[in-house]
């Protein structure tokens, strides 16, 4: 219990968000200039020593000053023209707007390279899901390939002098696997799943509450994906913080999973849009826009049924253990689900 109640403490407030940073990378001649933004807590993450006061916000100051914090930024991001190392060094850092932190490096090739490869092991120290959306342009500011780059494609390369056509993204085979990372690491997707099951109930009705949430949740996952409706997620990840309040707070109410499905449809409405989210942040291709949001459907399925594969075996012990019966224990992992849906809500609304 104490393991599970450990597994629902709030990690963050969009859950839904994958991590996220851009860079803009301009090749004139020999140089190549840098721009990278993050978010403040994932650059104060990665170079604990930039928050020289220890108050857990980074400053202008502190980052105007934290050269030697930012060596693993520096080292994180690799340039290479022609299979030859191009030297990085850091230019300057700043915050920018919306709480983000901006850091600008320079590499220098020593000659004009054809072909130049951009590499970034930094992935590897940030979050799982982390999506780097990488632009590199020539001089004149011609669009010349725009990569997303993230653990399992921590690299792209460009030929100079030929534009991109069209934005590159994920191939199509990676959005199954995308949608797995994604219920695997959405932490407020785990709490509402495990509140559904955790009050037990026959197979039958657990596997009808469980297609319910994927009905409802495929529906607003396509509305979204397709450009129909999206609505804005300052709604939609309080409403999500509810829906797990909610479902935590009615298995005080119920003795099983029967009839549940009908609430779980709605709700499972409601959490596609937070899915939908990380579609719009990692990019789907047009040409392929049906088959990315299939296979990002199927991999959000494998990871909850996974999830519960997982989870369902381990209750059922729980359950005929004479103590886990005697303290209630599915009261006690419910009301741990209310509180973390109240502390999601709260965050999300005023913080």
């Amino acid at each position: 219990m104490v393991l599970g109640a450990c597994a629902m403490l709030p990690r963050g407030a969009w859950a839904h968000e994958v991590g996220l940073s851009r860079g803009v990378y301009v090749i004139d001649g020999q140089a190549v200039a840098a721009e990278l933004t993050f978010a403040r807590d994932e650059l104060r993450g990665l170079a604990p020593g930039l928050d020289a006061d220890g108050d857990g916000a980074l400053a202008g100051p502190e980052l105007a000053a934290g050269a030697a914090g930012l060596q693993v930024v520096v080292e994180g991001v690799r340039v290479t023209g022609d299979g030859q190392a191009c030297p990085g060094r850091l230019v300057d850092a700043a915050v920018t707007e919306e709480d983000g932190a901006r850091v600008r490096l320079r590499f220098d090739c020593g000659a004009g390279p054809r072909r130049l490869e951009l590499e970034m092991p930094l992935l590897n120290t940030l979050a799982f899901g982390h999506r780097h959306l990488a632009e590199l342009r020539g001089a004149d500011g011609v669009l010349l390939a725009e990569p997303v780059l993230h653990r399992r494609s921590a690299s792209a390369s460009v030929e100079l002098g030929v534009a991109a056509t069209a934005p590159a993204g994920p191939p199509v085979g990676a959005y199954f696997q995308i949608g797995v990372e994604h219920i695997l690491i959405g932490t407020d997707h785990l709490v509402f799943l495990l509140g559904l099951v955790v009050i037990g109930g026959k197979l039958r009705s657990l596997l009808a509450v469980i297609t319910a949430f994927t009905v409802g949740h495929s529906l607003s996952l396509a509305l979204a994906t397709l450009g129909i409706w999206t609505p804005d997620p300052a709604f939609v990840e309080p409403a999500i913080a509810l829906s797990i309040a909610y479902v935590g707070l009615e298995n005080f109410l119920v003795t099983d999973a029967a009839g549940r499905w009908r609430i779980t449809l709605p709700f499972g409405f409601i959490h596609g849009f937070g899915f939908a989210g990380v579609l719009a942040e990692v990019g789907v291709p047009d040409q392929a826009l049906g088959l990315a949001l299939l296979l990002f459907n199927l991999g959000v399925e494998a990871g909850q049924l996974l999830v519960l594969a997982l989870v369902l075996p381990l209750l059922a012990w729980l359950g005929g253990r004479a103590a886990y019966r005697r303290i209630h224990g599915p009261r006690w992992i419910s009301a741990a689900i209310v509180i973390a849906g109240i502390y999601w809500f709260i965050e999300r609304v005023f913080f």
